[in-house]
């Protein structure tokens, strides 16, 4: 089989692929790490599935996100630039993520806020992301920082504790008119807008998910009503990934998340997690998310989580919260 995926024509000309062109990347992606993926090929084995006979990609098989945990997941032979881990709480195991080339993350991260939002240069970028900053290798951080740095902006930066500071920064941007984007952790974002009620007019806020036992979980709806009432927003926005991840989606409001160029999502049955639905197959079903990240060329791009959610009539979908045998994990949300 020849090697289409060493080379950057793969990833080139997503934004103007078709859905149907897009699925056949995704199709000949699937039979590239079937053949070189020694972790897949192996458990495709054991699946008795052939590589070659699946011919639409709700009947390609997805690998439990757990694996990310136990063993390193490299489509071919490379030494990771960076390995990604996610968070977790005492005593968890955490997912790790070796990346082959940071540049691609980072790119595609770019293009992937460039799709929804426009250039992240014109924004400054207040994160708020305590718990990511105070652990190591994480994939959100290492957005986040190159988004400040794309963006040249003196006031950009990151927020541990110092709230007031928060305040005092945004409260300056807002005079100038500056164009601001405050992403934050959800607990943390709850604490500053308890604390330091503020108007926004100038300032997209968006959650990145993440309670982990620092607050009672509460329903989206009551957490985005919080959030707007102390914030002075209309709405909230909302960014979708995970370490195992190198691609996002985005939420305008109400949490209903648009796949990135680079992201195919799809739901598999709560009972069995072979029968798998494309958006157009379930509208406002009730499933089991199930991803293909083309931006996973060397690792691993077909994976199945533990979030539970549902797609929408017009193709978004919707994070419920987490299957029951889940482990904790920042997006954790109540279903409602």
């Amino acid at each position: 089989m020849k090697n289409l995926f060493n080379s950057a024509h793969f990833m080139e000309d997503l934004t103007l692929a078709s859905s149907e062109e897009k699925k056949q990347r995704a199709l000949d992606l699937f039979r590239f790490q079937a053949e070189h993926n020694v972790l897949y090929r192996d458990y495709l084995q054991q699946l008795s599935v052939s590589a070659d006979k699946v011919e639409r990609i709700s009947s390609i098989p997805f690998l439990p996100i757990s694996f990310f945990k136990t063993h390193p997941l490299a489509t071919g032979s490379f030494e990771p630039e960076i390995c990604f881990e996610s968070s977790g709480t005492t005593g968890s195991v955490n997912s790790r993520h070796g990346i082959k080339d940071l540049r691609h993350y980072l790119n595609n991260a770019v293009a992937n806020f460039y799709q929804f939002y426009g250039d992240p240069a014109d924004y400054c970028f207040l994160a708020l992301l305590p718990s990511y900053l105070e652990r190591g290798n994480s994939s959100l951080v290492a957005m986040a920082d190159h988004f400040i740095q794309l963006g040249d902006h003196e006031e950009a930066g990151f927020f541990l504790h110092d709230l007031s500071a928060l305040r005092d920064r945004l409260y300056h941007l807002e005079k100038r008119g500056q164009k601001t984007i405050l992403l934050g952790v959800t607990y943390a974002l709850l604490d500053f807008a308890e604390q330091f009620p503020m108007q926004l007019k100038n300032t997209i806020v968006m959650e990145t998910g993440g309670m982990k036992g620092r607050k009672k979980e509460i329903t989206r709806e009551s957490l985005h009503a919080v959030l707007t009432g102390g914030l002075g927003v209309e709405t909230i926005h909302a960014e979708y990934g995970m370490t195992e991840l190198q691609s996002q989606a985005y939420s305008y409001e109400k949490g209903c998340f648009k796949p990135s160029d680079t992201m195919i999502v799809l739901l598999r049955s709560t009972d069995d997690p072979f029968e798998v639905w494309e958006s157009n197959e379930c509208p406002m079903r009730t499933g089991v998310i199930n991803i293909i990240d083309l931006a996973n060329k060397d690792t691993m791009a077909f994976i199945a989580t533990d979030d539970l959610g549902r797609f929408h009539e017009d193709g978004h979908f919707e994070i419920l919260g987490r299957v029951d045998h889940a482990d904790i994990r920042g997006c954790s949300l109540l279903v409602v």
